[in-house]
């Protein structure tokens, strides 16, 4: 007698699911049911198909031939029904509803919220969902539908504009430069026997962390943090000197900056969304309101000697 082969889609995704959990009690965590739920759906499908899905080890569960197959056409199907609601979203019409921004800790504090809220006034129909995140999220999969990003190397799968240049020099505590007013009262060169800070390993490729490793001895670099933000935190209580964003250390009066604007350190700061994304209402209204309030800082954010930011002027 001929087996049912009837599959649904539920069935696929099942499949996948338990693969990336590599056994039952994963998928069945995620899945929100109980292992024997999943165990029972499992044995129904295969017995179903009659072929197993999955080998048994002990230190999980393998995918058979057949089960890879299941799993690749799952993720197929992931990312049709992604690329679909992607589309529908760039055809939104009005500028309302959710829209998820992602982008990091340091540009959040120091320059962004402000605007964030100035934006909210400015389109009350909408909601703003922000994910902090070091490393760029998954745009394509709708991880977030905005990234704001300083670098210098936008992915290419991602379209946007560069609104500024982060402007970058070295910094230290006012406190322990007292003859010094600014970068024209000091020889960089003397400045390396001093203790320094600088930012970790996950941030090694960063042009200002490499000129620390290149021009300071490994015993003078006394503190090392994973972010920008601890960075200036460090230096403002006098741990070291070192490399900080401009418009962060500008805005400190404890601080002094000691060397003139490094060129070589600096980084784009970009607005970037997915290709599908940039004519839905949502993300063109926040891109374009946000160009608009970056570029009214856009002399603070790449250098200008200011303690305070000028006053924005109100939308």
């Amino acid at each position: 007698m001929t087996k049912q082969q009837h599959l649904d889609w539920d069935d696929f995704k099942l499949v996948k699911i338990i693969a990336e959990a590599s056994g039952l009690a994963g998928a069945a965590e995620r899945l929100g049911v109980n292992h024997s739920t999943v165990f029972r759906r499992l044995g129904q499908m295969e017995e179903n198909l009659g072929v197993k899905l999955f080998e048994r080890h002990r230190t999980g569960y393998v995918l058979t031939p057949a089960g890879e197959e299941m799993s690749a056409l799952a993720e197929q199907m992931d990312e049709n029904v992604t690329a679909f609601t992607r589309k529908l979203a760039g055809q939104a019409v009005a500028p309302t509803g959710e829209l998820r921004v992602t982008t990091n800790d340091t540009l959040l504090v120091h320059l962004l919220t402000p605007i964030f809220a100035r934006f909210i006034t400015a389109c009350p129909e909408m909601r703003l969902d922000v994910v902090l995140a070091n490393q760029a999220l998954n745009l394509s999969k709708r991880d977030a539908d905005v990234a704001i990003r300083a670098t210098d190397d936008p992915p290419e799968t991602l379209v946007g504009r560069r609104v500024a240049t982060i402007g970058w020099a070295i910094y230290g505590r006012a406190v322990d430069f007292p003859d010094v007013q600014g970068p024209d009262d000091v020889n960089l060169a003397d400045l390396f026997d001093r203790h320094w800070v600088a930012l970790g390993d996950n941030l090694a490729a960063l042009k200002a962390a490499r000129f620390v490793r290149d021009h300071v001895a490994p015993e003078n670099i006394v503190y090392k943090v994973n972010t920008v933000l601890g960075l200036a935190e460090s230096v403002q209580a006098g741990t070291g000197i070192g490399p900080l964003p401009c418009f962060i250390a500008n805005a400190k009066p404890e601080l002094v900056r000691l060397s003139e604007i490094k060129p070589e350190f600096s980084a784009g700061l970009w607005l970037l969304t997915h290709p599908d994304l940039r004519q839905s209402a949502r993300v063109r209204a926040f891109m374009d309101f946000m160009a608009a309030e970056i570029t009214k800082q856009k002399k603070w954010i790449e250098g200008a000697m200011r303690k305070t930011p000028a006053p924005v002027p109100a939308a």
